[in-house]
């Protein structure tokens, strides 16, 4: 076994893959617990599609994917708080809205010019071959920003993400750090299409933050549980791909449920 997994990281392309797949489990874990509390689980998955749809009009215009599509999908984020805000449509059908609409700009992009080429592939389904030397720098760039903001603000997420009216009376701008979450959730989404591809990249939100949800019950606790959660998973995943030459992307998947039931059942036998 140990062969293998020497093995494993020779390849350069391995060693990109894990370095800019946990920093993106990091990121994903932290935000998924708030996204999960405050009912907006499905919002990875919304603006995956968007990402998708960017990617598609990138290609076809020969521009950098990822330049194109991290403003775009923080766009499409702030565009669905603001009509969530205004009450005029409810979170999940402005989701459903966008993220449909957006998919359908992209499929017809696709469609009439360059069609489902290899690239464009690889965003929809993932793929650890697609990571340039160039990608990996944004990548760990735009990480590392996500998680120092996410530090500094740490209080005010956590304040707005369990009592909003609450927190408005406290003083704290609500409006801003919902904004704030908004846009670290896009910059995770578009950064983990590479890997998870734009059909599971909502799977690396919420898993974590699900599971952790089994056994611990404070705040706290269950960031580091689904921090821990997500980094193994993402190991595991891609040690599974790697062996059994499967999907990266569905692999993680994959061991994400099983640990999801492994927790449930973990939780229930201490429940009684």
């Amino acid at each position: 076994m140990l062969e293998y997994i020497v093995e494993m990281f020779s390849y350069p392309f391995m060693q990109r893959a894990f370095l800019v797949g946990i920093l993106v489990s990091l990121c994903a874990s932290l935000l998924g617990v708030s996204l999960v509390l405050k009912r907006y689980s499905m919002i990875g998955d919304g603006l995956s599609h968007v990402g998708f749809g960017a990617l598609a009009v990138a290609s076809a215009l020969n521009m950098a994917p990822l330049a194109v599509a991290v403003p775009v999908v923080i766009l499409a984020a702030f565009i669905l708080l603001r009509l969530s805000d205004n009450g005029r449509l409810k979170g999940d059908a402005a989701i459903a809205m966008i993220s449909t609409g957006a998919l359908a700009v992209g499929v017809m992009v696709v469609s009439v010019t360059t069609g489902m080429n290899s690239d464009l592939n690889s965003y929809m389904f993932g793929s650890i071959l697609a990571m340039s030397k160039s990608d990996v720098v944004l990548s760990v760039v735009l990480s590392v920003i996500v998680l120092v903001l996410y530090l500094l603000f740490y209080d005010k997420i956590f304040a707005v993400t369990f009592d909003a009216v609450f927190a408005r009376a406290t003083g704290i701008r609500t409006g801003l750090y919902n904004m704030l979450l908004a846009v670290l959730t896009s910059v995770t989404v578009v950064l983990g299409m590479r890997m998870m591809g734009a059909l599971l990249i909502s799977s690396l939100i919420i898993f974590p933050a699900l599971t952790a949800m089994r056994v611990c019950k404070r705040y706290r606790s269950v960031i580091l549980c689904a921090v821990a959660v997500s980094v193994v998973s993402f190991i595991l995943g891609m040690t599974v791909s790697f062996l059994l030459a499967t999907p990266a992307g569905a692999s993680i998947v994959i061991v994400d449920i099983v640990l999801y039931f492994i927790f449930w059942l973990a939780g229930a036998v201490r429940g009684k």
